[in-house]
């Protein structure tokens, strides 16, 4: 386990916050946050707690910053199917309805795919890439990146390719990719077709304010963009590193055929929608 002192340091610097702010922000002196950060004071829970507030240190790191300082953990890591969460899991399964016809899911900070609305379990196995020659469990980057995929079926793959690598990256804890995010993506560069200059990319690059993903199979045309929503006060790591993504139709074409899926699948699914 790493000394805390270094780890608050190092989470000042990725905030880009000199040691006069954090101190005047956690309402501490600048010579005991400097004794801190060089290991020659100990901070008592209290401190760890505030000081991981002010730097907006995600909940599994605050609990990492507590271990390193010789304190218990602060935040509990659930089940998404403990009991305790049944509540969050009706509200999940809600957003999810509430998208369809269009496609919905529900992930983890590993890229796992948790839940799934009915039109994105339709959708992606409309395009095949559900398929069991998949490696491992269904993962967003896996899906997009894998030759057996969904990425034969996107027209614009490279400009997707790109925009994704750039915010796994761009999502990366406290400027360092989380090691679960890191294996799966060092794992789908290595697929058969990635090209090579996806791993040298320069993230501070300005990006598309939307990047479309445009899919076509079987003579069908799907543009979609997506919005990414998080759960705005967890208590718990489990909820605050889940992540919500909508897809949206750019166009009456998507529009359509999404309902067209939906017609032939035999409506919107347990939660159907009057359609509009």
């Amino acid at each position: 386990m790493p000394e805390v002192g270094p780890l608050l340091k190092h989470w000042r610097g990725s905030r880009r916050l000199s040691q006069l702010a954090l101190a005047t922000e956690a309402a501490v002196s600048v010579r005991h946050l400097s004794f801190v950060e060089t290991g020659r004071a100990n901070p008592s829970r209290a401190m760890v707690l505030k000081l991981a507030e002010v730097l907006d240190v995600p909940l599994r790191e605050r609990n990492t910053l507590l271990l390193s300082a010789g304190f218990a953990p602060e935040y509990p890591e659930s089940a998404l199917d403990a009991p305790a969460l049944a509540a969050v899991r009706e509200a999940l399964e809600t957003m999810l309805a509430q998208q369809e016809p269009f496609p919905a899911l529900v992930m983890d900070r590993g890229w796992d795919i948790r839940h799934t609305n009915t039109a994105a379990r339709r959708f992606f196995a409309f395009l095949g890439s559900g398929r069991a020659n998949l490696p491992g469990p269904a993962n967003v980057l896996r899906r997009m990146f894998h030759p057996d995929g969904a990425r034969p079926h996107v027209t614009n793959w490279p400009e997707v390719a790109e925009a994704l690598v750039r915010r796994v990256r761009r999502e990366a804890i406290g400027g360092v990719l989380d090691e679960r995010a890191q294996r799966i993506l060092d794992e789908v560069l290595d697929y058969p077709g990635v090209p090579p200059h996806l791993r040298e990319l320069n993230t501070a690059a300005p990006v598309l304010p939307i990047v479309p993903i445009r899919y076509e199979r079987s003579g069908r045309r799907f543009d979609y963009f997506s919005t990414v929503t998080t759960l705005g006060t967890p208590q718990d790591v489990t909820l605050q590193e889940l992540r919500i993504e909508c897809f949206f139709p750019m166009n009456d074409e998507t529009r359509e055929r999404a309902w067209e899926l939906a017609d032939l699948d035999g409506g919107a699914g347990e939660n159907s929608v009057e359609r509009r």
